[in-house]
Parts: structure tokens; sequence; C-alpha cells
């Protein structure tokens, strides 16, 4: 549904030969600190700790133990200063990612997944590989699950690789030594784009930029001898560690010559950034511990960000659905909840928490092309008619069987007395649109203020937005439309209303409300002010929150959130309007738009706008000022570590999401002693 994403928080990750380097493409004009100071260790006494990861709320590091001695080695979870074991008798861990609910380690000849109360299988073995591995070090993953993993080789300079694993566990070649000679001993990696892969050497103590169709290298920098680890911060500065040195450097955007932050380390190792304390978490594995290292405070000093105590609970307890993906209502008075899977099923129930049998209210699934190796695909959007209770009509956006990659807006009636129930043959198809590749279709269908059908739109796919879809008006793809499902044009199915934007002008689809939006996952209106909120999905860095209005230009493929999208795109210009909000990817590297809570169960969330990430299932509270233009607070809600489809609301007014698992969960009150 937009990269269907994976890898919960950024670990940089290898092994006393190697680290991670991460590059920005445009900082916000931050200085790049100079200096920092270490604050005492967050926990003391570790035999070799090499990698740290933050996932689901915890700090993990990997414990080698003795080199070379098998059955010592662990992964640890820091807990109030002390060393608490997740998963034991693992021989010399070092490269660590999380994904999902799993954490993926890097252990000489394998990789192991452990999942979050501590169980370890092997998951890739010697055997898996195109040869056997003789170091495997660095891990990082993608937007579908792929890992790749660094091997050091002989850590002279030959027999190095970065390997590529699929979901199937199916290992292939990304680069080796063999047939490109910069890869000597690559260590630390990170992906680059959806194209490239960035692979830090710890022999030669270059940069390089590998592509992951054809394995070409090129050299970015270098100095980083004994590279060990990179973070990037929120301005797109990065933290290198160097481990035979014991330093701690930053390498501003743009820049190739680093700056010394610390040398007080005896061998940092990989670290990673903890942005909700405003700090770097560095292993420091010959003095067994893990240090904070203060750096300048990446959130902004007039925004509330602190945590907030509302709590998330199971709403249907006994319901679960296979990809749930949209949850909406019909405003007619019967409390009812409609529950829309990916896979074409509609279901109907009570809007009651024992509730166990929901009806079908349409089975789309025969129509309906999904496969999980193109997962953005399948049903993605359902609207029910703002006068549902007397006309039985529903709107469902999706994937039709009957062309590749063809996306279709229907309109269904439910012909029944209670409305709960409809037909495949009471389709009538509405408008169809080619898709050139499987991926960024949107999908989002929500009926306005207005009472007119608005419909969000992806770019089309692959990355970087290849046909330039977003900032052409000639074709629907990177837009919003606005349409009216109650009149007819001649030859359409549906009227273009005629206050919208572009309707008299030429070389514009009349269609179009608003454009320049990459994925927009999902879109809402605020039931109280009208308002409409759109989360975009970006590609490379930033994560997006737009206010959308009539004839907005939200800038991609020229921007990236508040920034510009690679060299050729465009600085910050009038015609090109910003978010309200961005985050990087440090933070979460899929958003998941919600509604602004408008509900009476949870008094604290009143006139938030509710959004999560699907990567991390981090879930937020955002509260903006639209008078000043201003957010005022942005306040994590603790309490969710699986990936998050989508929200939905109720009639009330009451907010839900929906997870990757199957389940519908709520926001309550803390509970009272």
């Amino acid at each position: 549904m937009r990269r269907m994403v994976s890898i919960i928080w950024r670990a940089a990750s290898a092994s006393l030969f190697c680290g991670v380097l991460l590059v920005g493409l445009e900082s916000r004009g931050a200085e790049t600190p100079a200096a920092a100071k270490a604050a005492p260790p967050l926990v003391s006494g570790l035999k070799n700790p090499e990698s740290v990861v933050i996932a689901g709320g915890r700090i993990l590091v990997s414990v080698i133990g003795e080199f070379d001695k098998d059955g010592d080695g662990s992964v640890i979870s820091v807990v109030e200063g002390k060393a608490v074991p997740l998963a034991t008798g693992l021989d010399d861990p070092k490269g660590m990612v999380a994904w999902k609910d799993w954490v993926f380690v890097a252990d000489k000849t394998r990789i192991w997944r452990i999942d979050k109360l501590g169980k370890a299988e092997v998951f890739s073995g010697p055997g898996d590989f195109p040869r056997p591995p003789l170091f495997l070090n660095d891990l990082e993953v993608d937007a579908a699950g792929t890992l790749y993993v660094s091997d050091c080789g002989n850590l002279k300079g030959d027999h190095g690789a970065v390997y590529r694993i699929l979901p199937d566990r199916s290992v292939s070649v990304v680069a080796d030594h063999e047939h490109m000679p910069a890869i000597k001993v690559p260590n630390g990696l990170l992906l680059d784009g959806d194209k490239h892969l960035l692979v830090v050497d710890f022999l030669s103590g270059e940069l390089l930029r590998v592509a992951l169709a054809g394995g070409a290298v090129d050299k970015i920098a270098e100095g980083f001898e004994s590279g060990d680890g990179l973070v990037r911060d929120l301005d797109g500065n990065l933290y290198v560690t160097q481990w035979s040195k014991g330093r701690v450097s930053v390498l501003a955007p743009g820049s190739s010559q680093p700056q010394l932050v610390s040398d007080k380390f005896e061998s940092s190792a990989d670290l990673t950034l903890d942005w909700q304390q405003g700090h770097l978490l560095v292993p420091d594995m010959k003095a067994g511990t893990l240090v904070p290292l203060a750096v300048r405070d990446q959130r902004p000093a007039d925004v509330d960000q602190t945590p907030l105590a509302v709590q998330i609970e199971p709403a249907f307890p006994q319901l679960e659905f296979k990809l749930p993906i949209v949850l909406t209502h019909g405003n007619d008075s019967t409390r009812r909840v409609y529950v829309a899977s990916q896979l074409g099923r509609i279901s109907t129930f009570a809007d009651d928490q024992d509730e166990s049998e929901p009806k079908t209210l349409l089975d789309l699934t025969p129509r309906v092309h999904f496969k999980e190796t193109e997962n953005e695909e399948g049903l993605l959007g359902l609207a029910l008619h703002p006068r549902f209770r007397d006309n039985g009509q529903f709107f469902v956006y999706y994937t039709t069987r009957s062309a590749p990659h063809m996306s279709v807006i229907s309109r269904f009636t439910a012909k029944d007395a209670d409305h709960a129930q409809a037909s495949l043959d009471s389709e009538e198809e509405i408008l169809r649109i080619p898709q050139p590749f499987w991926n960024h279709n949107g999908g989002t269908l929500a009926f306005g203020p207005d009472g007119m059908l608005y419909i969000a739109l992806g770019d089309g796919g692959a990355y970087d937005d290849p046909y330039g879809n977003g900032q052409n008006m000639n074709t629907l793809l990177g837009k919003i439309l606005r349409i009216d499902v109650d009149h007819q044009d001649a030859g359409r199915k549906y009227s273009i209303p005629r206050d919208n934007p572009f309707v008299s002008r030429a070389g514009c689809r009349p269609e179009i409300y608003a454009s320049g939006v990459r994925n927009i996952w999902r879109m809402s209106f605020d039931r109280e002010k009208g308002t409409c909120w759109a989360a975009d999905v970006g590609q490379n860095i930033w994560e997006e929150i737009d206010l959308i209005v009539p004839g907005g230009n939200y800038g991609w493929n020229l921007r990236e959130g508040m920034h510009r999208f690679t060299p050729t795109g465009s600085g910050p210009r009038n015609d090109l309007i910003e978010p309200i909000w961005e985050y990087h990817h440090d933070i979460g590297k899929s958003i998941t738009g919600g509604h602004v809570y408008r509900g009476k169960q949870v008094p604290e969330l009143v006139g938030a706008y509710l959004y999560a990430d699907y990567v991390t299932g981090a879930v937020w509270g955002l509260w903006y000022d639209e008078a000043q233009r201003k957010v005022l607070a942005n306040r994590p809600i603790p309490g969710n570590v699986t990936p998050v489809m989508s929200f939905g609301e109720d009639e009330a007014g009451e907010v839900y999401f929906l997870t990757s698992a199957g389940h519908i969960k709520r926001f309550t009150s803390p509970k009272q002693p």
C-alpha cells in the first residue's frame, strides 16, 4: 500500500570491524555540532557489546562475549541500568535490525531471527548462501522485508561481499570483491533510496554507493578507516564511529570533511540515535558499556512532545480480519461498523465490544487482484454514501483481475432493508485508472462535507516518479480527485463539480482537486472543521502530513517533505505547499494517516490528528493551530508495536486503528486505580 514497509528502528550494526553510514539529501540549515559530552553509561559490565537498536520501545544490544567462543553471545535489553537477557546461546552476534515483531542478528555465518519473547531461530544458514560466508557483519532491511548483509571475508581484503536475502530466504549476491575490487572488507550497510545501498568498507575507509541492480560501485567519501557505525540525526548530519580510534565524528550534509565529536571511547562500535531523548547511544566494546552521547536536541523546542498517558486496547477482542484496510460507518444511526479487507471482503457488525459474528456486506474477492509480492494492490478504499441509510450506495476502490495494474472505482448498492448485504451484480463502474506499476496506488475514498467524493491517487509507482506524474496535470496519477457521484456528465458515470480548481484550465484534467502527491496513505476530513488531512508516504528520507486545499501543489517529485528531492528538485517555492509536519526515516519509514479525534470517550485526544508509522508501529497525536499555522504538540501514544495499516472512525467520532495482525485497536483514557 505504500511500499508495505518494514524496518523498525535504525540500528547501525556490524562487528568490531564494521559500521553503517547514512547520507542526507538536505539539512534544515542547522550548524554541525563540533563536540558532544558523554554521560555516565546506561549499562556497564558487558562483554564486548557491538550493536544497539531501539525496537518496540526497548533498547537492545548485541553482546559478543569472548571472540570465537561459540555459545556465549547474547542480545540483551537495557532495563534501569541492568542487562536483562533477551536471547542467549548465540556465538559472536554483531549487526542488528528490527523488522515488525522480530530482531535479525548477523552471527558469523548465519542470520538469527528473534521474536519479542526472545525465541531465536536460524533464518539463513551457511548452506543458504551462494558460497559459504566467512564473517557476516552488518544488516539492513528494505520495505518488503528483504535483508542485506555484509560479509567481511577474510578481513584482509579478499572474499568480501554484500548479499541479499529475500523474505522466502533465498540468497543472492549484490556485489563482491571478485567483480567490484572496491569491495574489500564491507561493513556498514544502509539503503539509499530504493535503488542503492551505501557500504562502509572497514579496510579502505571508503563510503561506497552500490547499485542494487548490477552492483556498480561509486565512491562517495573516504577517511573512515575502521569505521564501525553511523547514524543520521534529524538534520541529516552523519555521526560516524571509528572502532580502532574510539572516535565519533560528524559529517554535515554535502560535506566531505568530518569533524570530531568525541574521542573518549576505547572502541566505539555501532551507534544509534535516541531522538526522543536527544542523544546518541554508543556501544564501547572494550569498555563494556553503552554510553549516551549528548548532541543538539533535534526536537522542536516549542512543540510539546511529551508522551500521552492515553492507553491502547483491543476494540473488538473476538474479531480478527485478514489484512484489514478500511474501517468506516454508514452515518445512519445504526451504530454499525464496516471493515474492508485488502483481499476483497467487506464485513459489517455492531459497534459492540462483544461482537463475534460479522456479516458480509460484499465479497469482492473474485474480482480483486492481490499478490503478496505486489502487496500495494487489492481492495484499497471504501466509502459509504452520505445518504447510505436512504440509498444503500457505497463506493469501492480496487485493483481488478480483468486487466493488469488497473484500478477501478465502482458503486455498489445494498438492496435489503437494513443495507447489510449487496451483490456483485449491483456493481456500476465509475472510473478506470491504468497504473504503470503495482505500487503507489493510494486508494483512499472519502466523502467531504460538501457531499463530493474525494479520491487519493498515488504517482503510479516504481520510485522517483519516473514519468513525472505528480507535476503532470494531464494525468490523474499523483493527484487528489473530486467528483460528483450523484450526477452524470455526458460520457461519464459522474459529473465534474463546477467549482473544481482546474475545470476550465487547458491541459488539466478537470477531476483534479490537488496535485504533487506521491502516495497518500490515508486522507480524512475533520468532522468539526471540515479540514482535509492527508499523510503522504515519503521515499528516501521524509514522511509528511499535509492539509489539502483546492488547487494546492504539494511538491512531489520536486520536494520530499520540506526538502529538495534529489539535486534536480526544487527549493522552497511560493507555488509549492509545504507540509505542516514531517518526520525523518530515523523515526519511522512509512506514515499511516488517521483522523482528527472528535469523540467523547477520550477527552485527552480531542482535536488531535491521530496518525502512526507502519514500520515502527509508533502512534502519535498532533495538535495544529490553523489560525497560527503552527503545530503545537506532537505527542507519542505508547503501547503499540504492530504495523498500523489504517485508521477508521465510527459514527460517534471514536477513532480506531487496524493492524497487520488483523486486529482492531481503540484508545482509552487511563484507568483509575
